[in-house]
């Protein structure tokens, strides 16, 4: 069987979902930055209505609006994911079964979040999705999020099912846990870094890729990185490595956990508006905004003048 990530590339770009000021998704802005990041080779393919996509504060309905406007946009330049994970099991398979409908390469299913499942509990939920549809299944594992780990045990069960192909592993909460993945899943599962900060380590830890919010506006840098390091080029891989990671620490600002409103600001100093977050994120603040110019300033991503 064809390993996922031959079909999906090393760099997967979660979108924002643009906001009008009433709050609204703004579908026309969806579908344009949907373009951007392939137009500007940014990245190899796009997930619709992940973390990054404020998917929890969507309705169900808005979510498949989502699918459908990115489908429309830009079906067939490159593949799509559709992150159709929720809290209860009969979401998540209603959601992933709409995105099969509409053509999706990929569901990408989160952990079920909130209700703290047993392992055998995030087994079931994972297994009844993974049974309901003839999509590939990519596992999204976040703890700091949800609330649960995928164990390796767990994981090792659930790659058992035909069309659980791949995980996005958020490497920051747990650095070594790819190396366990790594050594009980099979050689045609791919393991994808949900972490920007941590690409280089999970590649050498038998990685292939990232799942990257921020690669909606350094994706260039993100690709060559990645690059660098497969052709053995490790100080070039080094030095790219650390100048996007003061961009991506800059998205933490002010104790912040969650990097979305400033990379909302960043896509906005790089390309266009986006809107704000929805409540109860809270929009970049005037010093924040300043302080994230600074430093894409500093690495040359945006010039002098373009400083918001």
């Amino acid at each position: 069987m064809e390993k996922l990530d031959l079909v999906l590339g090393r760099v997967l770009i979660p979108l924002v979902t643009p906001f009008r000021d009433d709050g609204a998704v703004d579908v026309d802005t969806l579908a344009d930055l949907a373009r951007m990041v392939i137009d500007r080779g940014y990245c190899d393919s796009i997930i619709v209505g992940g973390t990054t996509g404020e998917f929890v504060s969507l309705s169900f309905e808005e979510r498949l609006t989502l699918f459908r406007t990115v489908r429309e946009a830009v079906g067939g330049r490159v593949p799509l994911i559709a992150g159709t994970g929720a809290a209860s099991t009969r979401e998540a398979i209603a959601l992933t079964r709409a995105a099969e409908e509409l053509g999706y390469t990929v569901a990408m299913v989160v952990a079920p979040f909130y209700q703290k499942p047993t392992q055998e509990g995030i087994y079931q939920h994972f297994r009844a999705v993974a049974e309901a549809t003839r999509l590939p299944i990519m596992l999204y594992n976040i703890p700091l999020f949800t609330g649960v780990n995928i164990e390796p045990s767990t994981l090792a069960a659930l790659v058992r099912l035909p069309n659980v192909r791949a995980i996005k592993e958020e490497a920051g909460i747990n650095p070594t846990q790819a190396s366990e993945f790594a050594l009980v899943v099979p050689p045609d599962f791919a393991v994808y870094c949900g972490d920007d900060t941590m690409v280089l380590q999970v590649l050498t830890q038998g990685g292939v890729g990232v799942v990257s919010g921020g690669s909606a506006v350094i994706g260039d840098r993100m690709k060559a990185m990645i690059e660098a390091y497969l052709r053995g080029d490790n100080a070039t891989a080094q030095a790219l490595h650390l100048q996007m990671y003061k961009f991506f620490r800059a998205l933490n600002q002010s104790g912040r956990v969650n990097p979305i409103p400033l990379l909302r600001a960043a896509i906005g100093m790089t390309w266009r508006e986006v809107g704000p977050p929805r409540p109860p994120l809270t929009p970049a603040t005037a010093e924040e905004k300043s302080e994230l110019a600074r430093v894409l300033t500093e690495i040359g991503v945006v010039d002098q003048g373009t400083r918001a």
